[in-house]
């Protein structure tokens, strides 16, 4: 009776130990393995940012979101129907890949060291500049100094203004200039031309985008004043898919679809495209 006991309970434990392992292989399953299995990833990008990720009647485009689908593609995604994409704020984007809403975020994501403890970047797949935008008829705004006692625009969740008021930028040029908060930059767009912030500083990506849309209400400064180096962002820990996301990177250098893209969204915003692929961060 003893032995037959303790048979059923070795059983049980057994039975409860595959459980466990069951969930500690699920637990660790990384964004690349769900690629080659065949399963939906789930992809943080933005819907208010006109040439690289803004939501339309027929979907969401943008640079981004071009660049999102090349790197699934290469990480073994077999079609865009596996492919979802989900709004990523600049507030919710650490969020959102800690608690698995999203796989991954390709989202004018900037690689920085305050980010990096949070969050593992693949990448840069693209390095850009911060600069401004004034209302067109505005000529007193010329350099990141003039900005001082202006109203700037504060996006909650980004470092652009923080790079103004805090001073890191390269520069080291701290301004003290009069933050006003906004969600997004469709927001600070629509307080701009209102005449509510008298700048909205952010990458010259996402500034030549809106001014090609806006045309002549507005204008980009050209007075760039930092180095923002775009990453895929994933859940800290995911070395697997960095590498595998950095592998794609450099093939989309390499094969000119990284130039076809930059063409495609920014040509007639005149941005200047370095054809070289940007050097890896490293995965961590």
């Amino acid at each position: 009776m003893r032995v037959r006991h303790f048979g059923v309970v070795a059983a049980a434990l057994a039975v409860a130990g595959m459980g466990i392992s069951g969930c500690a292989a699920k637990k660790n399953t990384t964004v690349a393995d769900k690629a080659k299995d065949g399963k939906k990833i789930v992809i943080g990008v933005k819907y208010d940012q006109p040439a690289l990720g803004m939501k339309t009647g027929s979907g969401v485009e943008g640079f981004d979101i071009d660049v999102a689908k090349y790197i699934a593609k290469k990480l073994g995604v077999k079609d865009d129907s596996k492919i979802e994409f989900k709004e990523a704020r600049s507030a919710n984007r650490e969020t959102f890949l800690q608690n698995g809403t999203v796989d991954m975020v390709i989202a004018t994501y900037s690689i920085t060291d305050a980010r990096k403890p949070k969050v593992t970047f693949g990448g840069p797949y693209v390095v850009t500049h911060q600069d401004l935008m004034v209302r067109a008829n505005d000529n007193s705004i010329t350099s990141l100094q003039s900005l001082k006692g202006k109203k700037l625009c504060a996006v909650s969740g980004s470092n652009s203004w923080k790079n103004i008021t805090e001073g890191t930028n390269k520069l080291n040029a701290k301004v003290a200039a009069v933050t006003v908060p906004a969600q997004g930059y469709e927001e600070c767009i629509t307080k701009l031309k209102g005449g509510s912030v008298d700048a909205v500083s952010t990458d010259a990506t996402i500034l030549g985008g809106f001014a090609v849309r806006e045309g002549s209400p507005v204008k980009v400064v050209n007075a760039p004043f930092t180095d923002e180096k775009y990453g895929v962002g994933l859940k800290k820990g995911d070395t697997k898919t960095c590498n595998a996301v950095n592998d794609a990177i450099k093939s989309m250098y390499s094969d000119g679809t990284a130039k076809q893209l930059w063409e495609k969204w920014f040509a007639k915003a005149n941005l200047p495209f370095d054809a070289t692929a940007p050097a890896p961060e490293g995965c961590s």
